[in-house]
C-alpha cells in the first residue's frame, strides 16, 4: 500500500477501547484530479485485507486510500470526526464496534442485494452493516500437557482450580470484549462479572493479542488460551503439527460464539458509487474465496469454499444471539475494568 502517516487515537466511550494498539495509519498522497478514489478506515490488519483491497483497485480502477488501526481505534476516530470524517467505508474486525456506530446513526442503509447476500444470523437487523466473514472463538490448548478431552468446551470452567495460572486472555482485544459482551447478553451482567472475577482470582495471564496468546500456548507458557480460530489455521505448514491445538466450544453455548467481521458505508458517503462498489465486492465470490483461502476465515456467502483445518460453519452451533446485540461495548469495557483485568 502507499506511504502513510499516523492518526491520533480518539476516545471511544472509554479509553480502554483504544489501549495497547499500534497507531492508526493513513495515506499521505493526494489523488490526481478526476481519479476515482475511496477512503477506507480499516480495523482489520493490512496483512489480512491489504492484498484484497489492492485486487479491488486493479479490477475496479478505484484508488483505495486505506487507514489502518485497531477496530476500536478506527471506531473512535469515526466518532470523533463525526460528519467531517473523510471515511466512506468502515471495515471492522467484530460486530460490536459496527453496532456502536450503527446505534449512533453513523451508517447509510445498505441495499437489499448486499445485506441479502449473507444469512440473517451474520449481519445487522436494520441493514446498516453487512457481515463479511465468520470468526469462531475457540480454546487453544497445549497438547503436551492438556488432552483433547481435558480441554474445556465451556469457557466458564476456566475459573476452576486446575486452570490456575494456566489461562491466557487478551482483555483489551476487541474479540475478547465481544465474547464477554455475548456472555453479558445471554447470561446476564452478574454471570459475566462472576466469570471475569473468577479469571482474575485464578491468576489469569494477560496478553496483548490473539497471536501472543497462541505463541504462549505453543511455547508451553500457557496451557489454555482464548483466541479466534484463524490464528491457528493460518499457521505455516500443517496446523495439526503445532503444539497448540484447538477445542471448539460446546454447541449452543456462548463458548461457541461465531463473531463476524463486517463493513458499513458512512452516512456522508450514502451516494458514493465507489463505496457501494467496494462493499458489493466484499460479498462477491472473489472476495469470499479470498477470505476462505488466504485468511482462513469462514466466508458467509453461499457457495464459497470453507477454510481448511476447521469444522464447517453450520456445525459450530453458536448461541441464540443476534450479533447486533453485541453493541454494548462500553458496558463490557467498564465491567472488565471494574474487576481489574484492564
Amino acid at each position: 500500500m502507499r506511504p502513510r502517516i499516523g492518526l491520533a487515537i480518539a476516545a471511544f466511550g472509554l479509553a480502554a477501547l483504544t489501549a495497547c494498539s499500534s497507531p492508526a495509519q493513513q495515506p499521505s498522497t493526494a489523488a490526481p484530479a478526476g481519479e476515482r478514489t475511496l477512503t477506507v478506515y480499516s480495523g482489520r490488519d493490512e496483512e489480512l485485507v491489504g492484498p484484497l483491497l489492492e485486487r479491488f483497485e486493479q479490477e475496479s480502477g478505484i484508488r483505495v486510500e486505506a487507514r489502518y488501526g485497531s477496530t476500536n481505534e478506527m471506531a473512535a476516530q469515526l466518532q470523533e470526526e463525526g460528519e467531517q470524517t473523510p471515511a466512506q467505508v468502515f471495515l471492522s474486525q467484530d460486530a460490536g464496534a459496527l453496532g456502536v456506530l450503527a446505534n449512533a446513526g453513523r451508517f447509510a442503509p445498505l441495499p437489499p442485494d448486499v445485506t441479502g447476500a449473507v444469512p440473517a444470523d451474520y449481519t445487522s437487523r436494520d441493514g446498516s452493516w453487512v457481515g463479511l466473514t465468520g470468526r469462531a472463538r475457540v480454546v487453544a490448548y497445549d497438547s503436551r500437557t492438556v488432552t483433547a478431552e481435558q480441554a474445556p468446551g465451556d469457557i466458564r470452567t476456566l475459573v476452576e482450580p486446575q486452570w490456575r495460572g494456566r489461562v491466557a486472555i487478551a482483555p483489551t482485544n476487541a474479540s475478547f470484549q465481544a465474547h464477554v459482551t455475548a456472555l453479558r447478553v445471554t447470561e446476564g451482567e452478574d454471570a459475566a462479572r462472576a466469570w471475569l472475577e473468577g479469571l482474575r482470582a485464578n491468576d489469569v495471564q494477560i496478553h496483548q493479542s490473539n497471536g501472543a496468546i497462541l505463541e504462549a500456548v505453543n511455547s508451553g507458557a500457557a496451557g489454555i488460551g482464548l483466541i479466534n480460530h484463524y490464528y491457528w489455521t493460518r499457521a505455516e505448514g500443517d496446523p495439526t503439527a503445532q503444539r497448540a491445538q484447538l477445542k471448539f466450544g460446546d454447541p449452543g453455548s456462548v463458548s461457541a460464539l461465531v463473531n463476524v467481521t463486517g463493513a458499513g458505508i458512512l452516512g456522508g458517503a450514502a451516494g458514493s458509487a465507489e463505496a457501494l462498489e467496494l462493499v458489493r465486492y466484499l460479498v462477491s465470490p472473489v472476495a469470499q474465496t479470498y477470505f476462505a483461502e488466504e485468511t482462513t476465515e469462514y466466508p458467509l456467502v453461499a457457495g464459497a469454499p470453507q477454510p481448511t483445518g476447521a469444522p464447517a460453519l453450520d456445525q459450530l452451533g453458536g448461541p441464540e444471539l443476534n450479533l447486533s446485540d453485541l453493541a454494548s461495548l462500553e458496558q463490557t469495557v467498564a465491567l472488565i475494568q471494574s474487576v481489574g483485568l484492564i
